[in-house]
């Protein structure tokens, strides 16, 4: 078959498979919509051995950097004089910009898998009732998002390295 749909079809049915092991038998172990983050990552690096390893890399300190913003964040007061919309507005400032200059350091240099890293654990956080506290960041559970979000990423970026040595092996030459 030819390699799109080869492709198409390796995604699907590996789909498939991540879906029914987060929402079965892995539930819990990993999110997928992480996940999908991670396998399109992989793709949108080019789909190779560095791809791999950049995806992971960079995408997990995303989620370290996400993590430490995030304990900036727990530490800021409501009653702060600024006010917590801007010290949080330039809590995530400065680590943004320290997520993006630490791309000088060759292994981090895959800004785009720092910053879904990132924005996946803030996701996560943001919009899961009661994780952005420090008994769950500083927690040693799956809630934690550096520990569920970190192997969600890994999870996913190997889903996308099988879908396309599947398409491959499906692909008429």
């Amino acid at each position: 078959m030819d390699k799109l749909t080869a492709l198409s079809l390796s995604i699907g049915v590996l789909s498939g498979l991540a879906t029914f092991l987060a929402v079965g038998p892995l539930s819990g172990v990993f999110l997928i919509w992480a996940v999908t983050i991670a396998w399109a990552t992989f793709f949108l690096l080019g789909a190779t051995k560095e791809a791999l390893v950049n995806t992971i890399v960079c995408s997990i300190f995303g989620v370290v950097m996400a993590w430490i913003t995030a304990l900036l964040l727990t530490e800021v007061s409501s009653e702060a004089s600024l006010g917590f919309p801007f010290m949080a507005a330039l809590t995530v400032t400065v680590a943004v910009i320290v997520l993006c200059l630490a791309a000088n350091i060759p292994q981090l240099s895959a800004i785009p898998a720092s910053v879904l890293g990132y924005s996946a654990t803030f996701a996560y956080l943001l919009q899961t009732p009661g994780m952005l506290n420090q008994d769950v960041l500083l927690g040693l559970s799956l809630s934690n998002p550096l520990l569920v979000i970190s192997i969600s990423i890994v999870v996913g970026t190997y889903f996308g390295q099988f879908s396309g040595q599947l398409a491959e092996k499906w692909t008429t030459k």
